[in-house]
């Protein structure tokens, strides 16, 4: 093992406080808003099973690569590349994937921030009570007054904005670390109550075969598109969270078990988010293909229904805004360390400064539901771009440059020091690096692209 120095922002007390931070920026929206409307959306079954092999073939190595480039640089993302290229004596161009990574989740944040928004607004529409009797059209209307609402979604999203930078000024042990000590335990809980709940809906069996009974007609190479850039968006890689959090971990640590049960916790959440809402949907006869609305337009109807319904429904918001803010700390955390380190500025003022310009960007995706509706680009408006752009293109395109750099670039040598395989691990993990997880991602954007 080589010295390595700590980060200047601090380290992870333990293998356990970096697990729970890691799992929490890839367990998210992604897994609890976004697996279910897009598992929905591309047929159920086969798509969970290509999501699955996309995670298992490509994610997970690329992760391990992540975090190793991270910990050996002990740096923000961008001075973590510009420094690991000097010392592989390569082009110092490979900087710009440090600012790729930060753009990327900086984008992010802007339009997640305004999801969390709805998840807090809806925690207090089902503890009012604002769900109960209602039928379709009600909690339509209900969903579509909050998107004609600049006012509501601006007062939401700058709550949790708020919230998020109150979390990362207090540091990595201080804020990072005590925030998701307590959040994951409390997400897991809350997931596992809402499961058991499905189990008792009537349509339990109905959902189950849905999520998993792959029907393969259904799957297209857009639907690969789309597992793949949901297998990075739910791992937050390519978007620098994980590089900035392995920057923090401790030299004795292992990268590969630790990669490992990150990813399994994050594949755990998504298909226990699915276990748990699509019983709810057929059982209350609901269209399972809604979209992004799913959550916010089929499951109040659901719980306002339901015995016991308005527990369940804040229950299930609850979780959604700590999924949310468990991802949010991580998105930010690559500027602000940068910040600290480029702009001789202490981190008080760096939250500051990068919260502020993405609240601000935040402020656009709330205006594009409703005053800036008609304002498209590629036929989508701007929360539907940034959604696309950010995770069928900017963290594949990251991935690969990551698995580029560390199985071509970075020195054999150093990355066995990192890593600690046995050597057949090491060879295994060096195929993927270096051979399959890139010609997946290639493929897939040569089909972007129209090539293929």
């Amino acid at each position: 093992m080589t010295d390595k120095t700590p980060s200047i922002h601090g380290e992870w007390s333990s293998r356990f406080a970096f697990i729970l931070a890691a799992t929490g920026s890839a367990v998210g929206l992604g897994n609890i808003w976004k697996f279910p409307y897009i598992t929905g959306q591309n047929g159920g079954g086969a798509f969970v099973m290509v999501y699955l092999l996309c995670v298992a073939a490509i994610g997970i190595p690329i992760m391990i690569a992540e975090i190793m480039l991270g910990r050996r640089g002990r740096q923000s993302p961008i001075n973590t590349m510009q420094s690991l290229a000097a010392e592989a004596k390569v082009d110092p161009r490979w900087g710009y994937l440090g600012w790729m990574g930060m753009i990327a989740g900086f984008l992010i944040l802007a339009y997640y921030s305004v999801i969390a928004g709805w998840a807090m607004a809806y925690i207090f529409k089902a503890f009012f009570g604002g769900f109960f009797g209602t039928d379709a059209s009600e909690v339509k209307q209900m969903f579509d007054n909050l998107m004609a609402s600049p006012l509501q979604q601006i007062f939401w999203h700058s709550l949790f904005m708020f919230i998020t930078m109150q979390v990362v000024m207090r540091g990595v042990k201080g804020g990072l670390e005590k925030a998701v000590r307590f959040l994951m335990p409390a997400l897991f809980v809350i997931l596992i109550i809402l499961v058991a709940y499905a189990m008792a809906s009537g349509a339990y069996a109905q959902g189950i075969h849905f999520l998993f009974s792959p029907d393969f007609s259904k799957i297209n190479a857009d639907a690969v598109l789309t597992a793949m850039g949901h297998a990075f968006f739910t791992l937050s890689l390519g978007m620098g969270a994980i590089m900035v959090y392995g920057s923090y971990l401790p030299g004795h640590v292992s990268i590969a078990k630790t990669t490992f049960f990150i990813a399994g916790a994050d594949t755990a959440v998504a298909l226990l988010a699915g276990i748990a809402i699509f019983p709810l949907v057929f059982a209350n006869q609901l269209e399972v293909a809604t979209g992004p609305g799913l959550i916010f337009q089929t499951l109040p109807l659901a719980f306002g229904h339901m015995s016991g319904g308005w527990m369940f429904g804040v229950l299930f918001f609850v979780l959604l805004f700590f999924a949310a803010l468990t991802s949010s700390i991580s998105l930010i955390e690559p500027a602000v360390a940068w910040l600290v380190e480029n702009k001789n500025i202490d981190r008080q003022k760096a939250c500051v400064w990068s919260g502020t310009a993405c609240w601000g960007l935040g402020l656009a995706v709330v205006f594009s539901f409703n005053i800036w509706s008609g304002f498209k680009m590629f036929d989508k408006n701007l929360f539907e771009l940034l959604d696309y752009l950010t995770a069928n293109l900017m963290l594949p395109l990251g991935g690969l440059c990551i698995a580029v750099f560390a199985g071509w670039m970075m020195k054999q040598g150093h990355a066995e020091q990192e890593l600690e395989l046995p050597k057949q691990g090491f060879q295994a993990w060096q195929f993927l690096i270096k051979y399959l997880a890139p010609a997946a991602v290639f493929i897939v954007f040569l089909h972007v692209l129209g090539v293929l």
